[in-house]
């Protein structure tokens, strides 16, 4: 297959410490870095990257043999630009292939196939689109869905900008977005799973899966996440909004790893059946009346794992905000663990919807 380039020149002087944090990010998503003069180069699985930095400029250069890789790099590199360069405003607009306004190469329509109802406050749709190969790849276990609303009930569909990213062609009709996890994706079958927590309020996503009929459509993008490095040793801690992603990544992991998972929900109501081959021991722990967020269990549980001397490691925590900084302090500032061997993310925050499942 021919191989695919892209560039970008920006106006933009990076700061050494700039500099440093987009190299930080870029390697957290399994890339190696070098450095070659004024260039730091970054190889991914799915294609090679390029910073390069002339006085008073930054040259961004991404090449791989696929689109949906050469779209990767491009997203990766321009987000990270325009988020540790906000100050400067920087104008990417990227010349060669997949460049100019045109089709978003990480969106996908989807439809409604199928619900069913796992436990009384958790529920599954089912849904189809077309050409779900994308969503394995990268290692991400996430996708942004936007929701039609009453408000917004004929929803516009973002197309590609001039950046890589999304661009809106009509802000009145931009839907909402939250972010779930992909339960289980079947790439030869066409289709995928969300698993919803149902919840009163008003909440977005719930309310849409609470009222999920067949044929019903919503737009997806991704996917979306750092992936998490294979080791031998696991230890996971998740509440309901993170229950998905230790489902998918226990069912997905290689029947030798081993380790410990801790999922806190509700009550034994809502424990689910995870089908995995694995060694990894999954204990539930159940609030029993605790409101979600205000039980320190899960996060204590987390914590007090002594993590083995030998071997590859890896630890990985998604529930509330509070517990997820208590999980991340201790990770890196009590045992320097970095972001090479922990994930530990805010899936939400009490007093405050957010954009993920919670």
């Amino acid at each position: 297959m021919t191989e695919l380039q892209s560039r970008a020149e920006l106006q933009l002087q990076l700061s050494p410490d700039q500099l440093q944090k987009i190299r930080d990010r870029l390697e957290s998503f399994d890339a190696r870095s070098s450095e070659e003069g004024e260039a730091v180069n970054f190889r991914f699985v799915f294609g090679e990257a390029s910073l390069v930095m002339p006085k008073g400029a930054l040259i961004m250069r991404a090449r791989s043999p696929h689109p949906d890789g050469l779209a990767r790099l491009k997203d990766l590199m321009a987000t990270s630009v325009e988020f540790y360069a906000r100050d400067s405003q920087p104008r990417i607009v990227w010349q060669g292939d997949l460049s100019g306004r045109g089709e978003l190469e990480q969106f996908r329509e989807a439809t409604v196939i199928d619900t069913m109802d796992l436990t009384p406050h958790m529920k599954r749709v089912r849904l189809k689109a077309r050409n779900l190969a994308r969503f394995a790849s990268f290692g991400g276990l996430h996708i942004r869905m936007l929701f039609p609303t009453t408000t917004v009930p004929d929803p516009v569909w973002p197309v590609r900008g001039d950046n890589g990213l999304v661009l809106w062609p009509d802000e009145e009709r931009r839907p909402p977005a939250r972010v779930y996890t992909i339960r289980r994706l079947d790439v030869a079958g066409g289709h995928f799973d969300v698993d919803f927590l149902i919840h009163e309020g008003e909440n977005v996503g719930s309310n849409w899966a609470s009222a999920a009929r067949k044929g019903d459509r919503v737009g997806i993008m991704g996917p979306l996440g750092r992936p998490f490095r294979p080791a031998a040793w696991f230890v996971m801690g998740a509440d309901e909004t993170g229950l998905p992603a230790v489902g998918r990544m226990l069912e997905s992991l290689p029947a030798t790893t081993r380790g410990i998972a801790f999922v806190e929900v509700a009550d034994e109501g809502e424990r689910q059946q995870i089908d995995h081959q694995t060694g990894v021991e999954v204990r539930w722990l159940y609030r029993n009346g605790v409101p979600g967020g205000e039980s320190t269990a899960l996060a204590n549980a987390v914590m007090s794992v002594t993590w083995p001397e030998q071997g590859t490691s890896f630890g990985w925590f998604a529930a509330e905000a509070d517990a997820a900084k208590r999980v991340r302090d201790h990770w890196r500032s009590d045992m320097a663990l970095g972001r090479d061997q922990t994930i530990a993310s805010a899936y939400w925050t009490r007093g405050d919807a957010g954009t993920m499942a919670g």
